[in-house]
């Protein structure tokens, strides 16, 4: 039975009233949450990534006995499978269809590789990408689920990243710095969603997966910015000023746009990042940036304007790791710039009391941060 709709049925039959109906209807929600715990989702989600990687290995095992027209239609079985099984299973277990619809989707990109190696297709590998990445945008428009949506957000930044890469090789110059400048401030918009919506799982997804890559990312746009790509390509030409122009519109536009879409008129402080972004990319670009001063501070300027942002909003995420990314920017600046600088001994006391009283400063800053963000909310 359809409680919804039996109960608007019900109301306006006057057999009960609007709020007894609501009341129902939000025990009913509540009591469907109740059936799974955590413990249940993260077995199923283990599950069907263990069966994904265990089919895939099979298939491997056995790829060379078996012939171009079997691996093609096994290729083109494992996607189907995976998804009739979730049409199936979905009505009765509705987290279990979402694993496998996922798993089905997982496959697709194993199976746009393996098709590409049946009929050596190896010519421009990001379109394997950009197909399994339109594979998830089209799951996610039938199914409406939020993990093809998350599959989705990041398999396109990886498929625009391998075009650019395709486009910029031979040339010497900061290419792979503006890519990584694109990848670091969807990161920061990433983990910028909020997960307090009515639909707080993709939010949060998106919130994961742009912590996660938040500090590799800094550290990435933080020392690739030299203006040589390495000895062996001395010789090649530099990167051209208008493909380099190109890059940047690529890597900025779409996610200020996004942020725009996403956030409203909150979307400011993404403006704000992408300028941290420009200035960090453009201090990097010296030689040796493990030793350069200007990278260490605008890191740590970047670690506490999020402190800054947390207090602003309320959200305690900002502010762990404003202080994580600040606490990493002086420990990498003591192991880069100090530490060879002292003996051995010396410099390891001085690591320990660095790690000892920094973290005990850290932590009553960070402590006194998320009260003023928690006071300033409740008022």
């Amino acid at each position: 039975m359809n409680v919804p709709e039996a109960l608007d049925r019900w109301v306006t039959a006057n057999l009960i009233e609007r709020n007894t109906a609501d009341r129902i209807l939000q025990f009913e929600k509540d009591t469907s949450k109740e059936g799974l715990r955590w413990p249940a989702i993260l077995a199923i989600g283990f599950g069907a990534l263990m069966l994904c990687a265990g089919i895939l290995l099979f298939v491997a095992a056995h790829w060379d006995r078996l012939s171009p027209v079997q691996r093609f239609a096994l290729v083109l079985a494992m996607v189907a499978l995976f998804h009739l099984a979730a049409a199936g299973l979905g009505g009765k277990s509705p987290s279990l269809g979402i694993a496998l619809h996922l798993a089905g989707t997982t496959c697709l990109g194993a199976g746009v590789y393996m098709a590409a190696q049946i009929f050596n297709l190896e010519e421009h590998w990001p379109g394997g990408i950009m197909l399994w990445a339109l594979g998830a945008v089209l799951a996610w428009l039938v199914l409406r689920q939020w993990p093809q949506a998350l599959l989705a957000s990041m398999l396109i930044p990886w498929w625009l990243v391998g075009e650019w890469t395709v486009a910029t090789e031979g040339y010497r110059g900061t290419a792979w710095n503006i890519a990584a400048q694109g990848l670091l401030l969807l990161a920061i918009l990433y983990v910028s969603a909020s997960p307090r919506r009515p639909n707080r799982a993709l939010p949060m997804g998106l919130v994961w997966v742009g912590g996660l890559s938040l500090i590799p990312s800094i550290a990435d746009v933080a020392f690739t910015g030299e203006s040589s790509s390495g000895y062996w390509q001395t010789n090649a030409p530099f990167l051209p000023s208008s493909l380099a122009f190109l890059g940047y519109v690529a890597a900025y536009l779409p996610v200020l746009a996004l942020a725009v879409l996403m956030r409203k008129g909150r979307s400011l402080p993404i403006l704000a990042a992408a300028i941290w972004v420009a200035l960090l990319g453009i201090v990097s670009r010296h030689p040796h940036a493990e030793r350069n001063l200007g990278v260490y501070l605008v890191v740590g300027l970047g670690a506490c304007a999020f402190c800054y942002w947390g207090v602003r909003e309320n959200r305690r995420l900002f502010i762990n790791l404003g202080t994580t990314i600040f606490a990493v920017n002086v420990i990498a600046f003591y192991f880069s710039d100090v530490l060879d600088k002292l003996d051995r001994s010396l410099g390891l006391i001085l690591l320990g009391i660095l790690f000892l009283a920094g973290g005990w400063f850290l932590n009553r800053v960070r402590s006194s941060l998320i009260a003023r963000a928690a006071a300033g909310a409740s008022q």
